[in-house]
């Protein structure tokens, strides 16, 4: 199959199709900047409906997404040699594309497209594009907030209702604190004792059910839980832990607990409703603590910094556990991450400068790293407890517990 006619037999029905699509190599091979790039990921989701209707008429997906990447190009190649109106520079753009690569329409109508069809899909593309361009994703966040405290370790942060939030750090006297946000105003700090060496890690998989975990005085995992009634007691759980653990859960009496043993490894323990298992190993080379969530059934993504000090990153489909997968970056602690919806992944971690990174997973593909400002002095926590909505903590310069939002 040729190289700029991955579509087979369907040149010989659209006369000089070859020559249709070298236009689109020559544009795409320019167009690859990052401008391109951050509009693309932003818009992408928009245009699911699009492919849709172009299914009707039997055009493939593969077909769809190079006339839209075209577009984009073609739009971002003009966009400052239209004005007026939004509805003007739409037009103005639309002549643009039929001016450039009018083999794209040659395309659709040889699928018998309406020509109606077709500049509704075109306009609504470039409108898109307009509205996008210049956005940052930084502008979708609050700034970070002081909720004060005197915190000695990064905060955990579980969510067990929508607009409910519970923050754990360990104190002075290396005790557990617990503060919490009840969808009106946020509590004092409540101590529940502890002899911690670590961050806490906090989940929850159920209402009104808590389950938070550190490491103890001989780097033992320790559990304890609150019932909807009362708190437990410390439970030991046994192991050597040489980091923070990290816990998730994908369904009701469910825990995944992960932790970085004393030969770099990772290890992993659950509780199946009925025990606690064996540690388990699942390898890799971990630099710092690592980070587990899930999105869905008997689905867990864990994240950890790796010896490059880059995001890494493995996941458990229900069957088997993959292999690492370096997703790049310089990380100056352990990283957090939230789920959304299914298959929608938020990573965060401190960057170089102290700053808040963030990079996301869209269900496709994974974004850049975003800088996000902010001088935090230890790893992040996150959450989310709606779809468009995540809140992320850090300790600050003065051991203050920090909160910024999005949603």
């Amino acid at each position: 199959m040729n190289r700029l006619d991955p579509y087979g037999a369907f040149s010989a029905y659209v006369p000089g199709f070859t020559e249709m699509l070298i236009d689109y190599y020559d544009r795409e091979q320019r167009g690859q900047n990052q401008e391109f790039n951050d509009i693309w990921r932003i818009i992408r989701p928009a245009l699911q409906p699009l492919y849709e209707k172009l299914k009707q008429y039997y055009v493939p997906r593969n077909v769809s997404r190079y006339m839209f990447r075209v577009i984009v190009q073609i739009v971002l190649e003009h966009k400052n040699n239209v004005s007026g109106s939004l509805e003007q520079r739409i037009q103005q753009l639309f002549q643009f594309v039929k001016m450039q690569s009018p083999w794209m329409f040659v395309v659709f109508q040889a699928y018998r497209v309406p020509e109606k069809e077709i500049e509704q899909i075109v306009k609504t593309i470039i409108r898109e594009i307009l509205e996008n361009i210049g956005y940052k994703p930084e502008q979708d966040w609050s700034r970070w907030e002081s909720l004060g405290g005197n915190i000695f370790s990064g905060p955990a942060v579980a969510s067990w209702k929508e607009n409910r939030l519970d923050v754990f750090v360990r104190g002075s006297e290396r005790e557990l604190l617990h503060k919490w946000w009840d969808g009106v105003r946020w509590s004092d700090w409540e101590r529940l004792a502890g002899a911690l060496t670590s961050s806490p890690a906090a989940i929850s998989w159920g209402e009104n059910r808590i389950d938070v975990f550190a490491r103890g005085a001989e780097h033992e995992l320790l559990h304890k839980w609150w019932d909807g009634v009362r708190w437990s007691d410390w439970e030991n759980l046994g192991g050597i832990l040489t980091s923070s653990p990290a816990a998730a859960s994908w369904g009701k009496d469910r825990l995944d607990v992960f932790a970085r043993g004393e030969d770099r490894h990772l290890y992993h323990k659950w509780w199946d409703g009925v025990r606690w298992s064996d540690w388990e190993s699942l390898g890799g080379v971990v630099t710092s603590a690592p980070e587990a969530v899930s999105w869905g059934g008997n689905r867990i993504d864990v994240f950890a910094r790796g010896p490059e000090r880059q995001l890494l990153h493995k996941w458990w489909d229900g069957v088997r556990w993959s292999d690492w997968e370096d997703l790049g970056g310089v990380l100056t602690s352990s990283p957090a991450a939230a789920a959304r919806r299914v298959n929608r992944l938020d990573v965060f971690a401190r960057g170089a400068n102290h700053e808040l990174l963030y990079k996301y997973w869209d269900g496709q593909q994974w974004s850049d790293f975003v800088h996000l400002d902010g001088r935090i002095t230890s790893e992040p926590a996150a959450i989310s407890w709606g779809s468009n909505r995540i809140d992320v903590f850090a300790r600050g310069e003065r051991h203050e517990l920090l909160h910024r939002w999005k949603g």
